[in-house]
């Protein structure tokens, strides 16, 4: 847990292909402390990676498991912690790996959560000695809110009544981290673990827990990507994309999103933490970021990451190198990715494209490595 005392700094890797050791290597060499590594674009031995079957769950499938610790193996040799960030569980299968589809099923029955529990039994047992786990993220981005009747960016008292009716049901986030931390420790009593807040990791989100955790070596993770309807994907595909700073909807009005709106926003996580009296060392931005394209992004990492070193948080940028999306790849600047990008991601190979310094990727690089 000691590792987490001090601020740490790292990057997102959601490939397709397992990472080899020119990319820990480069996120290193950037002078990044720590990875938050997901596995579920990687080819699994069956329907899905490490899980096997996310529909009826028994057990590690073991070349997928060694595919894993390889990779652990080539983050380690780079000096990089890892933060093992499954995208799916048991009845929570990833939409992208799902037709597209929310799976909203282990939010309605806790016979997923009892496989749930057991998958994580196993990678703890399998994992612990490992050197370069840091933590295990329990699951990204849960969202048992999604389908269960609360508005996104709700009121904080709305969200604590909505909880108030959910609390010991299958919606029951906390309730489900508890077990799954009371597994994991059967096996393995010291590796740090993180957890998202609902709907989808928003900052907000924590705002109905009435109490943290009771193991005390958790980490608390929440995403930035708001105001998502200018940052996302979908906004580069209007006509005029809406820009950032600037007049955005967001919890169904329209507000002013600049620097102070975006220190406003992330000002609710760190409320939660100073109120449940945890120290400023347990909060962690998980992810963050926004189309490298839009006009605004530079700024508006600027925006977030100014707000997060000031507070001393714990962050990871979305996304570093990914080779399946080049959404937010910050080394790419501003232009197009040409053909041979797509045609690699057809031809199932490895992402051939240069990376190098961009006026984009500055507002990170120059605070993984300050100096």
């Amino acid at each position: 847990m000691a590792f987490w005392d001090n601020p740490r700094h790292g990057g997102n890797s959601f490939n397709r292909l397992p990472p080899d050791q020119a990319y820990f290597d480069a996120l290193s060499g950037y002078g990044a402390t720590w990875v938050r590594l997901s596995y579920d674009k990687w080819q699994p031995a069956q329907r899905d990676f490490l899980l096997g079957d996310a529909d009826d769950y028994q057990g590690l499938p073991a070349g997928d498991l060694a595919i894993l610790r390889a990779t652990l193996d080539r983050a380690h040799q780079a000096g990089l912690k890892v933060v093992i960030a499954p995208l799916s569980l048991p009845g929570m299968r990833w939409s992208q790996n799902n037709q597209g589809q929310f799976d909203d099923r282990l939010w309605q029955d806790k016979r997923y959560w009892r496989q749930a529990e057991a998958f994580w039994r196993d990678v703890a047992r399998e994992l612990k000695d490992h050197p370069a786990i840091a933590a295990y993220n329990l699951i990204n981005e849960p969202a048992p809110e999604k389908q269960g009747g609360l508005a996104e960016h709700a009121e904080t008292v709305q969200m604590q009544q909505w909880y108030a009716r959910e609390q010991g049901g299958a919606r029951d986030l906390p309730a489900l981290y508890r077990q799954l931390i009371a597994a994991i420790r059967e096996e393995d009593a010291d590796t740090p673990i993180m957890v998202d807040a609902g709907w989808f990791a928003a900052a907000d989100a924590f705002g109905y827990w009435p109490a943290p955790l009771e193991d005390q070596r958790v980490l608390y993770s929440v995403h930035m990507y708001e105001p998502y309807v200018a940052t996302s994907a979908p906004n580069m595909t209007r006509k005029q994309p809406i820009a950032y700073p600037g007049p955005v909807a967001f919890a169904g009005q329209i507000q002013q999103w600049d620097g102070q709106r975006v220190e406003r926003y992330l000002q609710l996580p760190l409320a939660w933490i100073a109120a449940m009296n945890l120290p400023r060392s347990r909060l962690v931005v998980g992810e963050f970021g926004c189309m490298r394209r839009l006009p605004g992004c530079k700024q508006y990492l600027e925006d977030v990451l100014s707000v997060l070193d000031r507070n001393q948080l714990h962050w990871a940028f979305y996304s570093f190198r990914e080779d399946n999306w080049d959404g937010m790849d910050y080394e790419l600047g501003s232009a197009k990715v040409p053909w041979r990008y797509w045609q690699a991601i057809e031809e199932n190979a490895p992402d051939p494209l240069p990376r190098n310094g961009t006026p984009e990727f500055e507002p990170i690089r120059k605070r993984l490595n300050p100096d």
